[in-house]
C-alpha cells in the first residue's frame, strides 16, 4: 500500500476531526482533558485532568456507531457484527481509541484517550504534591544509578506521565536509550534513541524486547507491560540491561510483582521470582486520577526468599505482613 503524502494525511485527520462533531472536537482541543467517552445508555463524558468525569450531552446510536466507523475507515480496518472491536490511533494527532460496537456492547461506546502533552519534571510533581523531596530524591538518583524502575497503577493513574519525567532523567545521562510501546505515548527526548512500535498481528512486543537486545541497547523501557514480553524484559533487565523503565497495571508495589509473575506464567511453566527480584529494583505505585494523583507506595526490592519478596519501603515502612511478603502460589 502506498504511503499518502503529508500533506494528505493532515488533511484527512482534520477531515476525521470535523466529522466526529463539535462536542467531540472542543474536548480534544481542551488542554484539561485527558479521555472522552460514550457509554451504551447515549451519555458523553469527559475526563478532566483538573476536575474528574463530568457529563457533556448524549449522542444517539446512530451518531455513536458513526464515529466509530468513521475511525475504523480513517485507520483501514473493518469493524461489523463479526468484528464488534476498534483499538485504534487517530491519525496525525494519536489518540487512543477504543471502539465497541454491537453484539459485543448494548449500542455503540467508545474512549478517545489524548496523549500526555504535559511535560511535567520530576520538581513540578514535588510543587504538585504527586511525590516527596524524598521520594523525587530516591527516584532521580535511581535514574542516575541505573536501577530498574517499574511504576505502577490502575488505568489514567499517571503511570505514563511519570515515566516520561523519568525518562527526562534519563536524557541528560547520554546513554542510549530503546524505548518499546504498542501506543505511542512516551516522549523521550535523549540524543541516542531508537523507537520501536509493536503491530498488531505483524510485530508482538516480544519481538521487540527479543530485537532491541541486538540493537545495542543502555537501557530499555518499555511503555507497558501487558504480556509475554514480561519473561524477556526481566531477563534483559537482569542480564547486563540495567536503567530501564516499565509501566504495568496493578493495585500495589507488591501487586506490581504479582502481576509481572501472572505474566510469565502465560509462556513459562514457573515464574522465576529470584529473577524478578533481581531484575527489577525499585517499585512505584500511583493512585488517583487527574489533580488527585499521588505516589501512594514506593518500595525498594532487595531479594526473594521463603517468605516471598522482600520490600524495603521508602518513606513510610512497611508493615512486614503476608500483603508484602508473600509467596505467589504457583
Amino acid at each position: 500500500m502506498t504511503a499518502l503524502p503529508a500533506t494528505a494525511l493532515m488533511r484527512s485527520a482534520a477531515m476525521l476531526r470535523t466529522a466526529l462533531g463539535e462536542r467531540i472536537a472542543t474536548a480534544l482541543e481542551d488542554a484539561d482533558v485527558a479521555e472522552v467517552m460514550l457509554n451504551p445508555d447515549g451519555r458523553l463524558w469527559i475526563d478532566r485532568l483538573s476536575g474528574g468525569r463530568h457529563e457533556i450531552g448524549t449522542l444517539s446510536a446512530s451518531e455513536g456507531e458513526r464515529v466509530v466507523r468513521l475511525v475504523a475507515a480513517h485507520v483501514g480496518r473493518a469493524i461489523n457484527a463479526a468484528s464488534p472491536l476498534l483499538s485504534a490511533e487517530l491519525p496525525q494527532t494519536g489518540e487512543r481509541f477504543e471502539g465497541v460496537l454491537p453484539p459485543a456492547s448494548p449500542a455503540p461506546a467508545f474512549s478517545i484517550r489524548k496523549r500526555a502533552i504535559q511535560h511535567l519534571t520530576l520538581d513540578d510533581y514535588v510543587d504538585d504534591r504527586v511525590i516527596t523531596p524524598e521520594q523525587r530524591n530516591v527516584l532521580r538518583k535511581a535514574v542516575h544509578e541505573r536501577r530498574n524502575i517499574l511504576i505502577a497503577g490502575s488505568t489514567s493513574s499517571g503511570k505514563t506521565t511519570l515515566a516520561n519525567a523519568l525518562l527526562a532523567e534519563v536524557a541528560g545521562t547520554g546513554d542510549r536509550v530503546l524505548v518499546l510501546e504498542d501506543t505511542v505515548e512516551l516522549q523521550c527526548t535523549a540524543r541516542d534513541q531508537v523507537c520501536l512500535r509493536a503491530i498488531s498481528g505483524v510485530v508482538t512486543m516480544k519481538d521487540l524486547v527479543r530485537s532491541t537486545l541486538r540493537l545495542r541497547p543502555d537501557r530499555i523501557v518499555v511503555g507497558e507491560v501487558r504480556g509475554a514480553e514480561a519473561l524477556d524484559l526481566v531477563k534483559a533487565w537482569g542480564t547486563g540491561h540495567p536503567g530501564g523503565i516499565a509501566t504495568i497495571h496493578a493495585g500495589s508495589c507488591h501487586g506490581a510483582l504479582l502481576r509481572l509473575e501472572q505474566l510469565i506464567l502465560e509462556v513459562a511453566l514457573a515464574a522465576p521470582r529470584p529473577l524478578i527480584a533481581e531484575a527489577v529494583n525499585l517499585v512505584v505505585f500511583l493512585t488517583g486520577r487527574g489533580c488527585e494523583r499521588r505516589v501512594q507506595e514506593m518500595v525498594w526490592v532487595t531479594g526473594y526468599d521463603h517468605q516471598g519478596y522482600r520490600l524495603t519501603a521508602i518513606g513510610v515502612p512497611l508493615a512486614d505482613t503476608p500483603t508484602n511478603r508473600q509467596e505467589a502460589p504457583a
